[in-house]
């Protein structure tokens, strides 16, 4: 089974590739070739940075969209989006103007609100899920983010101020707020279950 961690100059490559080896997978791609992506049994999308400078790095690379379209909407391949990796998955996102993302869900990504607290949100928080998933489970989870998700298919939520959406998805893809990477147990245990998900 080949995991496709796709690099496009925003993610935390090494952090997250150690996570997925360490959760039990065999061959993990850290890979900017869409052909690679046409052909990976799982795919995992990090991203730490801005919405717009994320999805305008994606599509700099001749190809990749459709290939992630192809394999996770056309062929349902198992995807999981990690921070602004989750956040493109969303029509929108209003950092620093409006940009498109992949439009997968019908969905914004606009900053925090203050609400009396932080921004960013950083830090340990829960993880409350809204209905059962195969992925996501309630626990405790560590947040870095500026801006937060808010549209359909909210898988579950985390309280910073009030709700914000803590993990998005539907059918066989899901995309998490929190870094997995940085979650220790919890985040192993979530990663684990992505490398046996049979959606």
């Amino acid at each position: 089974m080949t995991v496709a961690l796709i690099d496009y100059g925003a993610g935390n490559l090494h952090s997250v590739h150690n996570a997925l080896k360490a959760a039990g997978a065999a061959d993990v791609a850290v890979t900017a070739d869409p052909e690679v992506v046409a052909k990976a049994d799982r795919i995992v999308l990090p991203g730490v940075g801005a919405f717009g400078a994320c999805a305008s790095g994606l599509r700099a690379i001749s190809g990749m969209v459709e290939a992630l379209d192809q394999r996770v909407i056309a062929d349902g391949m198992p995807f999981l989006g990690v921070c602004v990796g989750m956040q493109l998955l969303a029509k929108t996102g209003e950092e620093l103007g409006t940009h498109p993302g992949l439009g997968w869900l019908d969905g914004t990504v606009r900053q925090l609100p203050a609400n009396g607290v932080r921004v960013p949100h950083m830090g340990w928080n829960d993880v409350v899920p809204l209905a059962p998933h195969p992925l996501i489970q309630p626990g405790e989870a560590y947040f870095l983010h500026s801006f937060a998700y808010a549209g359909e298919a909210v898988l579950a939520t985390t309280t910073h101020g009030g709700p914000v959406t803590a993990a998005i998805g539907r059918d066989n893809f899901a995309g998490v707020q929190f870094h997995p990477e940085k979650s220790q147990r919890y985040g192993l245990a979530l990663l684990e279950r992505f490398l046996r998900w049979r959606p």
